[in-house]
């Protein structure tokens, strides 16, 4: 359906009957609760922007055809909660960015981020760095001046901040997914029962939530 064709009243409620702004929510409380950045959800992010510009094109549409104004304006909260949906996750994304940037330029979760996230991650950085050096590295000492080591004997970057994956999240699971260790020594286990809700470290369940196996509430 290209730009320019509005839904049919028909058309419209399937659309908000399809999964996709149930699966919008359930990325953005994912991305909201994780400590690290997640993979950029770029097929639904798409198809999202798509749905909610038809969207606008049916609206102006009904309201020109002089459609019942209390339709109209459900129809519009419809409209607000996908487009609040899909501002919040990429507010929240920018937000990660901004607080990790470095983290995340120096590691694999650089190639999480979309091409835009990566444009913004590098001017971000480039900005901070050209501040610091003018207000503050330039003034320190030879072998200080670095803005991701304390000094030039640092063996690793001790200042870049990092994500603490070690922080507790709220989590079920659709499915049940069996014992899962919380350490790395397997020391304690826990069976994930389907719908039911727990309160685990992220670093223990990790894995799961890349995959889509666990979602974060």
């Amino acid at each position: 359906m290209g730009s320019g064709s509005a839904f049919s009243m028909d058309e419209y409620e399937s659309l908000m009957a399809t999964s996709d702004v149930e699966l919008l929510k359930k990325a953005w409380r994912n991305e909201k609760s994780a400590p690290e950045i997640l993979e950029f959800q770029i097929s639904l992010v798409q198809r999202s922007r798509e749905q909610i510009q038809l969207m606008e094109e049916t609206i102006e549409e009904y309201t020109k055809n002089g459609f019942d104004p209390l339709i109209v304006s459900v129809y519009q909260m419809d409209m607000d909660r996908a487009q609040y949906l899909l501002r919040s996750y990429l507010r929240t994304r920018l937000q990660k960015i901004e607080k990790d940037m470095i983290h995340i330029s120096k590691s694999d979760l650089w190639n999480r981020l979309s091409k835009e996230e990566q444009n913004f991650t590098n001017r971000c950085y480039e900005s901070m760095k050209n501040y610091l050096d003018e207000s503050v590295l330039s003034k320190l000492p030879i072998g200080y001046q670095s803005d991701i080591k304390q000094s030039n004997a640092s063996e690793e970057d001790d200042m870049v901040p990092e994500p603490n994956l070690d922080t507790f999240v709220f989590c079920k699971s659709e499915n049940s997914i069996g014992a899962i260790p919380l350490d790395d020594s397997a020391d304690e286990i826990v069976d994930l029962i389907a719908g039911d809700l727990y309160i685990l470290r992220y670093k223990s369940i990790k894995p799961f939530v890349e995959n889509g196996q666990i979602d974060l509430v």
